[in-house]
């Protein structure tokens, strides 16, 4: 009898260990998924199914026993949590029913369009680019930002952000006009009213800015060529907002049949700015045009030796020397690259 004590003790033991084991031992396999997505909206049964189809766990019925006892099956939460080969089950389990997600870093770097932002979002979010065009399409839905379709892109200051996935587009949206205000708060909204402009036409500028030149010490020089043109009611004939205006960011040359594309952002075609932003510019390069210099510049060119800087000029006569020394270095360096493959 006492042996037989003995004997049902001793396993009792062994399988305490054994259960204390699976909910404590590293059971979680992460080779394969680092990450768990939880949506808005789900059940416990959909997250163990996907647990399941992920093959995340290496034994589910301690999972479910373990869920029902803490309460987690009725307390299920969304978000991107990070998982690991050293978690156990225990711990997936309180992680999960605490809600600890793992955040997004969101960087915003050099956008043209607003369905290049979608694509963004879809890639990053629960919000998928669906959603996140629709509401850039609607002029209803930017209303309560004071933008629209064309402006709605103005909000977006390039940086890197920390979100949660889940939750809405909008939701998303709120959070980054918070940054937008807090980042024209203060002294760069009045700079660009003692220039005459608002935020979101300061914005414009710079987007056209950083398309012309990747050259720090050239882009508020550039600026000044565009404010004087505006101040003289010039055609400011930018480049950049004939590729944006045709939706062709590989057009390596601008022809003459470009230039009549008939578009409020084609400024061949129009007088004054664009409606809206043909990329979202630098941070460096939206204080360089609210810091430009004050110049005579009404004219600029591509330096005939092709290191990225510019020519300025005031005049017609002196901006059309250092054009066509720029299209006579240009067309060398086209012959010598034909003569290289011949």
């Amino acid at each position: 009898m006492k042996k037989a004590i003995v004997f049902i003790s001793a396993l009792l033991v062994v399988f305490a260990i054994v259960f204390l084991w699976m909910i404590m031992g590293p059971n979680v396999n992460a080779t394969k998924n680092k990450y768990f997505y939880i949506h808005t909206g789900d059940k416990y049964e959909e997250v163990f199914a996907n647990l399941k189809e992920k093959k995340i766990l290496s034994t589910y019925f301690t999972f479910d026993l373990l869920a029902s006892y803490t309460g987690y099956k009725k307390q299920v939460k969304p978000g991107k949590y990070e998982i690991s080969n050293t978690m156990s089950i225990f711990r997936l389990i309180r992680m999960l029913k605490s809600g600890s997600q793992h955040d997004v870093r969101f960087v915003i770097n050099k956008l043209r369009t607003k369905e290049d932002f979608a694509k963004k979002i879809g890639a990053n979010f629960e919000a998928d680019s669906l959603e996140a065009i629709r509401f850039l399409m609607s002029n209803d839905s930017l209303a309560q930002y004071h933008l629209d379709t064309n402006t709605v892109m103005s909000i977006l200051i390039p940086n890197s952000y920390l979100f949660w996935w889940n939750g809405s587009f909008k939701k998303i949206l709120d959070r980054l006009k918070k940054q937008h205000d807090y980042f024209w708060e203060g002294k760069r909204t009045i700079k660009a009213k003692s220039l005459g402009y608002s935020p979101e036409e300061i914005y414009t500028i710079a987007s056209i800015v950083e398309e012309e030149t990747t050259k720090e010490s050239d882009k508020g020089l550039i600026a000044s060529v565009y404010f004087n043109r505006l101040n003289k009611g010039m055609k400011l004939e930018a480049d950049p907002t004939v590729k944006y205006a045709m939706r062709n960011f590989e057009l390596r040359r601008i022809l003459n049949k470009h230039l009549e594309f008939p578009s409020p952002f084609n400024t061949y075609y129009k007088t004054g700015l664009p409606p809206g932003p043909i990329c979202t510019p630098s941070i460096n390069t939206i204080d360089a045009v609210l810091n430009a210099p004050k110049t005579d510049y009404l004219f600029f060119v591509a330096k005939p030796d092709f290191k990225g800087y510019s020519n300025f000029a005031s005049n017609y006569q002196q901006h059309l020397v250092f054009a066509r020394a720029y299209q006579k270095a240009l067309d060398t360096l086209i012959l010598r690259k034909k003569s290289k493959t011949n």
